[in-house]
């Protein structure tokens, strides 16, 4: 028996490559990077890195659920942003999202991401809560 399961989740685009929504291994999720896109895999927001940004967290919020988890139990998130001027821009989304709640973070520019209409992608490391 092994404590590793898959999360496909309903509601999101399926992967473009050979991986899954999530990952739980005993008490930590590992989402994968999402974009913002809706279930049928078309961008929101073309050129607005603020709704793709709410988009991610609306579609990461689908992976929260699924796991039986919330944005306070993320640990740790990656974003990774085309234009690190957007940071000012997508700050006020991410608190909206997390509350009170801090997670460790890390932001990275990148040259591109793999659309080129896509300016922000976001991954994240949940701690899941104990049952019972």
């Amino acid at each position: 028996m092994t404590d590793r399961q898959e999360f496909a989740v309903p509601g999101l685009a399926p992967p473009i490559s050979h991986y899954c929504d999530a990952v739980r291994f005993g008490d930590l999720l590992f989402i994968s990077g999402i974009v913002g896109v809706d279930a049928q895999g078309r961008v929101v927001g073309e050129g607005d890195a603020a709704r793709q940004t709410r988009q991610i967290f609306e579609n990461m919020k689908k992976v929260l659920d699924a796991a039986g988890a919330g944005f306070g139990d993320v640990l740790k998130v990656t974003v990774f942003l085309t234009d690190i001027e957007d940071r000012a821009r997508i700050n006020p989304i991410r608190q909206e999202f997390f509350g009170n709640a801090r997670p460790a973070s890390t932001l990275v520019q990148v040259a591109k991401l793999v659309r080129p209409d896509l300016l922000v992608e976001i991954e994240a490391v949940v701690g899941l809560p104990r049952k019972g």
